[in-house]
Formats: structure tokens, C-alpha cells, sequence
């Protein structure tokens, strides 16, 4: 998984981090959570139930803790949690109360997508909190 790699050279972080060293990237403004709390190779092996039910309890976190962006990462993922049709990489029309939504590239080794193509598209989120995303 290139998930630290990409994080690192959008410049989320200083330094590539391990996954152990999840809880650092608190200090960045950064949190991770998952849709489906159970690892699986690909997405499409999750049932859309599992999906949409992971998607309620996302929305509730995020409207408890209301951060300005949540990224999630993959548009099938998204789709299907979300009930949402047309989805593009980045800014998504919708928010969950104040938060805005981004639909990024899953950064897994599985996905078609260059290492450069996935750090540009993080680098766009990296750079919108920057500039204060509104």
C-alpha cells in the first residue's frame, strides 16, 4: 500500500511515516478511519449493505467532530455508501453538516492510477487546506 508514500509527497507530512506511527498524523490536523472496520484486498468484496451502514456512522462522526474535509478514498466506495451516481476525483457538491467531501484515489497497489497521478490528486486536498478551503 502506498497510502504513507503518497501522504509524504503530497506534503501532509514531514516524513514518511509507518503505518505504525498512525496516531502522528493527529499532529498534521490528519485523522484516519474506515468505512468497513474489516480488511479486504479489493472493495468490490464489501457488500453495499456494509458500505451503506459504514457510511452512517461516518456521516455521525463527522457530524459530531465536523472537521473542514473528509476524503474519502475510492469513487466505488464512495458510490455505494453514499448512494451517489457521477463521482469524480476531488471535491465532491456535497457536505455533512460543515465538512466538505473530496473522493480521492484509494493509493493501493491494486489501483491502475501512477504514484504521480494519485500524489497530484492529494496534493489538490494538501493544497486547498492551505488556502483555508472554505
Amino acid at each position: 500500500n502506498r497510502f504513507w508514500k503518497v501522504l509524504y509527497l503530497a506534503g501532509f507530512t514531514r516524513e514518511q511515516l509507518r503505518p505504525e506511527e498512525e496516531l502522528r498524523l493527529l499532529e498534521t490536523g490528519c485523522g484516519i478511519t474506515m468505512l468497513v472496520e474489516r480488511p479486504t484486498v479489493q472493495a468490490n468484496q464489501l457488500a453495499a449493505e456494509e458500505l451503506r451502514d459504514g457510511g452512517a456512522r461516518l456521516t455521525d462522526k463527522v457530524l459530531n467532530y465536523q472537521p473542514r474535509v473528509l476524503a474519502i478514498l475510492g469513487k466505488d466506495a464512495f458510490k455505494r455508501a453514499f448512494n451517489q451516481r457521477k463521482v469524480e476525483w476531488g471535491l465532491q457538491g456535497i457536505f455533512m453538516g460543515k465538512t466538505q467531501v473530496w473522493v480521492l484515489p484509494n493509493p493501493s497497489g491494486l489501483n491502475r492510477a501512477s504514484l504521480d497521478e494519485i500524489v497530484e490528486a492529494y496534493r489538490q486536498l494538501y493544497d486547498a487546506l492551505q488556502q483555508g478551503v472554505k
